[in-house]
């Protein structure tokens, strides 16, 4: 008995502490979206998005080929509806995008590259909790050629950026240094 009261009172002194913790964490910085997330916040976040993907999300596979019209149609669509986000080139480097909290990825890290095509997919079609990424639904061909052109990202020509200027006018941000 006076072991489990010691357990229950370490329990409790534990608690009391994160949430003492969490308090000030709160207290000084805030709420704001503007600050860079802790490496805990962006580890949480990461988890949060494979969690928000049912285990059975990563065996659908895309029936689509990765033909030239099939990513130039995915290219398209991602410039038209997705790029206000996530930028042209996938970077993440957008105006709205400095405002999310959590900030979208950038696409053509190994975050996003490493996912299986049904989890992109999934995210796609059905969002993330709690993010600023929304669940687009749409058609699941429309679906798959986003995810043949997210899977070009790390790859864009100069050309493709330039393709994708012509349809919604996004020139690519630069950080506080001048770089893009």
């Amino acid at each position: 008995m006076r072991f489990t009261r010691v357990v229950a009172y370490a329990v409790l002194a534990l608690v009391v502490a994160g949430g003492g913790w969490l308090y000030w964490f709160l207290a000084a910085h805030g709420f704001s979206a503007r600050e860079k997330p802790s490496r805990l916040e962006a580890l949480l976040a990461r988890h949060a998005r494979r969690i928000a993907t049912p285990h059975g999300a990563g065996e659908l596979k895309n029936l689509l080929e990765p033909t030239l019209l099939n990513v130039a149609e995915g290219r398209d669509h991602f410039a038209d509806h997705c790029a206000i986000c996530h930028a042209n080139d996938g970077a993440g480097r957008t105006q709205i995008n400095a405002g999310l909290y959590p900030p979208a990825p950038d696409m053509r890290q190994p975050g996003t590259q490493e996912l299986a095509d049904g989890e992109i997919f999934y995210i796609i079609k059905n969002g993330i909790r709690f993010t600023g990424m929304p669940g687009w639904g749409g058609a699941d061909e429309e679906n798959w050629k986003l995810v043949l052109f997210i899977r070009r990202l790390p790859k864009l020509t100069p050309k493709e950026l330039d393709l994708m200027k012509e349809i919604n006018r996004l020139e690519l941000e630069t950080d506080s240094g001048g770089n893009k």
